[in-house]
């Protein structure tokens, strides 16, 4: 009867000495599960991709936990980082494509004076008094109406604005076939520059996971340059649809 129980007792001493001996190996065992589980999605992945060849449909996405990896890199970073690319050619679009038929024209101009840079729509009341001609009273800031008239002239807007007195007179130039034209040229310009931003983005941040290639699975390393790359072509759809957009809309 003894026997039988010591019998039964040695598996129930083995596993608590297995699971006692487990604490200083518990952040390895970890690490090696997490491993585990992206080899077993790279695997999965794979298969998809055949598969979807062999059916020319589209490849599977990937779409990695960045808490998974984030001793290796920030994901929300690079993402963040890409998103703000997007962002900034939206802002120069605003900026420098402006076919200037309302007062929001003017809102990205902003007017150096002694007392520091402040937008130009704070500094005076813009009105359209007609099609061809803009309005600027600088009544409650007549020591800044110089400094808005540079300003109007330095904004690479074609503007030719008249002071006179705290009244500045902005003349609209005719908007032509061949200034609209010059100005889907512009976009296009802005564009590549965003889309080379976007490259150095993307080189960034998959050197950055290079770096971190020795104590990492090859797996995990094509499934995050994989994932990286994968942002980069969605924020290159982005540009290139703010592009289209804004072309149509100039050439209206």
């Amino acid at each position: 009867m003894a026997l039988r129980c010591l019998c039964r007792l040695q598996p129930v001493a083995l596993h608590f000495r297995t699971a006692t001996s487990l604490g200083p190996q518990r952040s390895a065992l970890a690490v090696k599960s997490q491993e585990h589980s992206i080899a077993f999605i790279s695997r999965h992945l794979a298969t998809k991709k055949s598969k979807a060849k062999s059916k020319g449909q589209v490849q599977a996405r990937v779409n990695l936990n960045a808490a998974l990896v984030e001793d290796i890199i920030n994901l929300e970073d690079v993402k963040q980082e890409m998103k703000s690319i997007l962002e900034n050619l939206k802002e120069d679009f605003t900026k420098n494509l402006s076919i200037r038929t309302s007062p929001g024209a003017f809102d990205h101009i902003t007017v150096t004076t002694k007392d520091g840079k402040f937008p130009l729509n704070q500094l005076g009341q813009i009105s359209l008094k007609s099609p061809q001609l803009f309005i600027i009273n600088m009544a409650s800031f007549p020591e800044s109406a110089t400094a808005a008239v540079n300003a109007l002239r330095d904004s690479q807007m074609n503007l030719n604005p008249e002071l006179d007195g705290t009244i500045i007179r902005v003349p609209v130039p005719q908007v032509t076939r061949e200034h609209r034209e010059n100005l889907t040229k512009l976009a296009k310009q802005l564009t590549n520059k965003a889309k080379d931003s976007l490259r150095k983005a993307r080189t960034g941040a998959v050197q950055e996971v290079k770096k971190c290639k020795e104590g990492v699975s090859e797996d995990i390393v094509k499934l995050l340059e994989k994932q990286i790359q994968q942002m980069a072509d969605d924020i290159a759809t982005e540009l290139d649809k703010q592009l289209a957009t804004k072309t149509k809309e100039l050439l209206a």
